[in-house]
Parts: C-alpha cells; sequence; structure tokens
C-alpha cells in the first residue's frame, strides 16, 4: 500500500521475486504509473480497504499515515499475511535488507529494521569496493566451475581450485590471466 518513492524501491524488489504485485494508492510516482502502463504491476488508485488483504501472501505498508500503517498491521496480523510496514520495525513481521547487485552476486546488509539509513550507508560503501566489473568476474568463475564439474577430478580437489579462484586471485590479477587465455 502506497506508491511514492519508497514504495518504489519496494516494488522492485518484488517484481525482481517475480511477485505478482498489486499497489493501492490515490496516487502514484510517474515510475510506478509506467509500471502499471506496462503492465508490470496492477495499480488501484484509491485509499486501502481491508478487503485488500483477501488472498494476499505479504503486504509493504509504505503510506505517509502512521494510522494506515497500524490498520494494516493488524489486519495483516488476524488474517496471517506477512507484513512490513516501512521504518517500523515493531510492525514488521519481515526486513528489507539494502542489496548490491552485481549480476550474479548479490550482498545483503540487514540491520532488522533497527538502522535503514547504516544499511544503506554500507551498501553504498560496497557498491564502491564492488563495482559492475565484478558481474563479469562472476560469470566467468561461473564458466570455469562448469569446466571443472565436467572433469574428473575428485570433490576435494576441484574444491581446492574454486577456492583459490574465488579466493587467493585477487580481481586484478583475475583479469590479467583472463588476457593471456
Amino acid at each position: 500500500m502506497g506508491a511514492g518513492p519508497v514504495a518504489e524501491e519496494k516494488i522492485e524488489s518484488l517484481l525482481r521475486a517475480d511477485a505478482d504485485v498489486v499497489v493501492v494508492a490515490p496516487k502514484a510516482t510517474a515510475q510506478i504509473e509506467a509500471l502499471a502502463a506496462t503492465q508490470k504491476i496492477r495499480l488501484a488508485r484509491r485509499r486501502f480497504r481491508p478487503a485488500d488483504l483477501r488472498g494476499v501472501f505479504l503486504v509493504v505498508a509504505a503510506t505517509s499515515s502512521p494510522a494506515v500503517h497500524a490498520k494494516i498491521f493488524q489486519l495483516a496480523r488476524r488474517r496471517a499475511v506477512l507484513c512490513n510496514v516501512v521504518d517500523d520495525p515493531p510492525h514488521c513481521n519481515f526486513y528489507y535488507g539494502s542489496v548490491v547487485r552485481r549480476g550474479m552476486l548479490q550482498i545483503a546488509i540487514s540491520t532488522e529494521g533497527r538502522s535503514p539509513a547504516l544499511a544503506q550507508r554500507i551498501r553504498k560503501n560496497l557498491e564502491k569496493q564492488f563495482g559492475p566489473e565484478y558481474q563479469g568476474w562472476i560469470e566467468e568463475i561461473g564458466k570455469i566451475r562448469e569446466r571443472l564439474f565436467a572433469k574428473k577430478l575428485t570433490a576435494a580437489r576441484r574444491r581446492e581450485l574454486l577456492h583459490r579462484l574465488a579466493g587467493e586471485l585477487s580481481f586484478e590479477e583475475f583479469q590479467r590471466r583472463g588476457r593471456r587465455r
């Protein structure tokens, strides 16, 4: 429930998980309107109703109204619907982590709702440390792993090689070796 800037981030993460997303809000941001226009989400342009929780697995409350949040949490609890009230840990059955995504590499940070600002700060630092080039590295390691599994190696030897590849080599050394192949 809610369709402002905070809801945008939550909607995107739900879509990445292939969720069927229904957004209920009288007004929506341009990004959320665009998602509705392309039918990636369903948008009900109105206020929350208790019936909105019927048949729902989870709900995210991201409105500007503490009263609406409390109502959603109480109703969700009675109906055994998982609920996350944004920035209100006592009214959450689960928390959203702050996530760095570099292709198949995902690094999640959570403060269990205690300090989303700190999680965001840590995420920004990790985004600098693990740049977009890591996506290519992970893909290459995956290809090498497939080749190693195709060879007749003992599990111990394969594990040793994979740990060496992922641990002992620096990213720069990995890039140099890749160019020589």
